[in-house]
């Protein structure tokens, strides 16, 4: 069994995506219209037949309470891991991206928090 595709709930796709793709470098797999929406996945760019992740739209109230829940307790929604965690901190800080925990040693991995202007905490990681 393998992970093909995981979601993310965001409050504007056309948004996130933008986010994801100029600030964070993600790759644009699928968009396809469904309603007013979009069946809309990223890729990483070094592993663009690898798992995807949907940007999802918050509109149903039990994806909109969890969202706002998770960031409000400082949850992050997902995680994304990183070669060089300064390196990436210091390349999305030139790009405007906001961080709410600069990379931090916890055990023997660290991690940083930073806000994806969509609804959403993300950690990236550093093993």
């Amino acid at each position: 069994m393998n992970i093909i595709v995981s979601s993310i709930f965001v409050q504007d796709q056309a948004k996130a995506l933008a986010f994801y793709t100029e600030k964070l470098g993600f790759v644009k797999k699928e968009d396809v219209p469904i309603g007013k929406y979009r069946w809309l996945t990223l890729v990483a760019p070094n592993d663009q037949e690898g798992p995807e992740l949907l940007l999802e739209p918050d509109e149903h109230p039990a994806a909109k309470d969890y969202q706002k829940r998770i960031f409000a307790e400082g949850i992050p929604a997902t995680m994304f891991g990183v070669a060089d965690i300064e390196k990436e901190y210091s390349s999305l800080l030139e790009k405007g991206v906001k961080f709410t925990i600069a990379p931090t040693k916890t055990g023997d991995v660290t991690i940083a928090v930073f806000d994806d202007t969509c609804g959403n905490l993300i950690q990236i990681i550093q093993r």
